[in-house]
C-alpha cells in the first residue's frame, strides 16, 4: 500500500503486528506523550504537599492494576487485596530494618531494587499458596474465602510485634534507597517529595506497560474466557485452575509492590491499616475507574487517593462536620466512606465501565463529531 494510501487512512491497518501495537494510533501516540510530558513537569510546578499525594495515587494504581487483572480481567472477586499489601510492606520493612534493634527484625539491605522484588515475590508466593483454595471456588464463596485473609493477616499483624511493632507503636517504613541516594530526604538539587513522585511515577508507567502487555497476550485472553465462562473455557482447553492461580499470584505480586511503597511516602507502618476498609478502597478504585481496564485502574486509584484532599476541607464549609476522629457526630473520615458506598453503587448503576467509561464516550463523540447523535 503506497504512503499517500496510509496518510489518507490513518487507521487502516495491513498487518496484525499494527492492529496489536500498544499506542496503534497516531492520536494514543500523541496523547500519551504530553500526558508523560505534563506528569515530568509538575514535581517543579507543584507544592510538595501535593507531590506526595499523586506520588500516593501513582503507587496505590499499581496496586489497583493488580487486583484488576484478578477481579476484572479474570472475573475472581477478591476482598483480601490488603493482606497481600501487608506482605509486601513489612517484607520491605524487615529488609531494610535496623540490625542492631532489639525490638524489632531487620537485615539492613535498603536498596531499593532489592527489597522492591522481594516484597513483589514474597506477595506473589503468598497468592500462589492461596491460589490452589480459592481457585476451585467462585462467587460470594470466594469473596468469603479471600475476606477471611484480611482479618487471618490483622491478627497476625497485631500480635506479631517483632514484625510489625505492635498496634500504636508500628515500625519505620523501608528505606528507599537507589544509587546510593536516599529518596526519603531532601537532596541539595530535588526534594523528598520531588524524587519520591518521580519513583512513582516511572514504576507506574513500568508495571502499567507490563500488565498492559499481559492482558493483551495469550494468557490475558485465558483469564478473559475463564471470566466469561469457565465451563465454557475448559471445553475449549483453557486450564482455568492454572490461570486462576495465575491472576492471583500476579495480583499479589502487584500488591506487594504496592504495599512496599505506600507506606514510604508516610515513613511509617502501623498494623491497624490493613483492614478490610483498605480493601473495600481498592474495590472502591476498580469498580469506579473502570473493571477490566489498566487505564481505568489508574483513573481510580487517582480519584480514590486525591478524594480526602477534598473531604478534608468539608469543615470549613459544613460547621456540622468535624474533622477530628476522635469527637462525636459526622466526621470527615465518616464521609469519605460513606462516599465510597455510594459512589460504588452509583457507578454500578449508571456507568458500570466507570471514568474510564465516561471518557471512551467523549472520544466516541468527538471522533464522530459533527455527526454525533
Amino acid at each position: 500500500m503506497s504512503l499517500l494510501a496510509r496518510l489518507g487512512r490513518p487507521e487502516l491497518y495491513t498487518s496484525y503486528k499494527q492492529d496489536m501495537a500498544l499506542l496503534n494510533t497516531p492520536a494514543k501516540r500523541i496523547w500519551t506523550g504530553v500526558i508523560v510530558l505534563v506528569a515530568l513537569v509538575l514535581p517543579f510546578t507543584l507544592t510538595d504537599d501535593l507531590l506526595i499525594v499523586l506520588a500516593t495515587g501513582f503507587i496505590a494504581a499499581i496496586g489497583a492494576i493488580g487486583l484488576n487483572i484478578v477481579t476484572g480481567y479474570a472475573g475472581q472477586v477478591s476482598l483480601g487485596h490488603a493482606f497481600f499489601l501487608a506482605i509486601g510492606a513489612y517484607t520491605a520493612a524487615v529488609l531494610s530494618g535496623d540490625p542492631d534493634s532489639t525490638r524489632l527484625i531487620g537485615f539492613g539491605i535498603t536498596s531499593l531494587p532489592v527489597w522492591l522484588l522481594a516484597s513483589g515475590l514474597a506477595a506473589g508466593l503468598a497468592g500462589l499458596i492461596v491460589a490452589p483454595l480459592v481457585a476451585r471456588l467462585r462467587g460470594l464463596y470466594l469473596a468469603i474465602v479471600t475476606l477471611g485473609l484480611v482479618f487471618i493477616g490483622e491478627h497476625i499483624w497485631k500480635h506479631w510485634k517483632a514484625l510489625t511493632g505492635g498496634v500504636g507503636v508500628g515500625r519505620p517504613a523501608a528505606v528507599p534507597e537507589l544509587f546510593g541516594i536516599n529518596l526519603a530526604v531532601d537532596g541539595p538539587s530535588y526534594t523528598r517529595a520531588q524524587k519520591l513522585y518521580l519513583l512513582a511515577f516511572v514504576l507506574l508507567v513500568i508495571f502499567g506497560v507490563l500488565a498492559r502487555n499481559l492482558v493483551r497476550s495469550r494468557t490475558g485472553r485465558a483469564l478473559a474466557a475463564v471470566r466469561d465462562r469457565d465451563i465454557a473455557a475448559e471445553v475449549i482447553g483453557v486450564d482455568v485452575t492454572r490461570y486462576k492461580m495465575v491472576a492471583f499470584a500476579v495480583s499479589s505480586f502487584y500488591a506487594g509492590i504496592a504495599g512496599s511503597l505506600l507506606y514510604v511516602m508516610i515513613g511509617f507502618i502501623e498494623p491497624s491499616s490493613f483492614n478490610l476498609g483498605l480493601s473495600v478502597q481498592y474495590i472502591a478504585m476498580i469498580l469506579i475507574g473502570g473493571v477490566a481496564t489498566i487505564s481505568g485502574s489508574i483513573m481510580g486509584a487517582l480519584f480514590i487517593t486525591l478524594l480526602p484532599r477534598l473531604t478534608r476541607e468539608l469543615p470549613a464549609v459544613l460547621p456540622f462536620i468535624s474533622g477530628s476522629a476522635t469527637t462525636g457526630g459526622l466526621t470527615v473520615f465518616t464521609v469519605e466512606t460513606v462516599l465510597y458506598g455510594l459512589l460504588i453503587i452509583v457507578f454500578l448503576i449508571f456507568e458500570p465501565r466507570g471514568l474510564y467509561g465516561i471518557w471512551v464516550r467523549i472520544r466516541n463523540y468527538w471522533k464522530s463529531w459533527p455527526f454525533s447523535h
